[in-house]
């Protein structure tokens, strides 16, 4: 687990000058879990650091800074080290350096067994496009299950959550906006 993005979600807290009690009130979580995850002593799921990133204001990737940062434009194959592993997921962040981007290209790879989670919503939409295995998604209390080339479109208004609930790792490309970003 990186255990600096406790450290960012911290210190973008104080600067923004929020209380764990009004992040807590915010994304729906404790104030005793977002306490553990900035001291490093619980990890986070992607679902989580989305509710936290709304909180704050940013996009998820906001706390994983891209230490190889190049022109914004082009990201190399071979760049793993910018991977971000969690108990229950490893998230690649494939933006480049482009400052206040309008979207959040990802790469996702959720570990087997990961049926975690309820359905939240938050703003603006989201691509989700299967490279490899079976993804669960639950869009507006429907359940889908999703293979390779498979993709879906959603309004992230609507509740939403996804899963893996197989034997294999599975795979995505999530492309998400936030109309906060896009300044409506």
């Amino acid at each position: 687990m990186d255990n600096n993005i406790g450290k960012r979600i911290k210190s973008l807290r104080l600067e923004k000058r929020m209380t764990l009690k009004q992040v807590a009130d915010k994304t729906g979580l404790s104030i005793s879990f977002i306490s553990q995850v900035e001291r490093s002593k619980s990890s986070i799921t992607l679902e989580s650091l989305r509710k936290i990133s709304e909180a704050l204001g940013v996009s998820p990737s906001y706390f994983f800074p891209d230490e190889n940062k190049g022109t914004g434009l082009i990201r190399r194959r071979g760049t793993e080290e910018q991977d971000h592993s969690y108990s229950s997921f490893i998230y690649t962040n494939l933006s480049g350096d482009l400052p206040n981007p309008y979207f959040d290209p990802i790469l996702v790879t959720l570990h087997p067994g990961d049926q975690k989670g309820t359905p939240f919503s938050h703003q603006g939409q989201e691509f989700v496009y299967i490279l490899e295995g079976t993804l669960t998604i639950i869009f507006d209390q429907e359940e889908y299950e999703m293979k390779p080339g498979d993709s879906i479109h959603m309004e992230s208004s609507v509740p939403h959550n996804w899963f893996n609930r197989t034997e294999q790792p599975v795979r995505f490309l999530c492309i998400s906006s936030s109309r906060m970003f896009l300044g409506s």
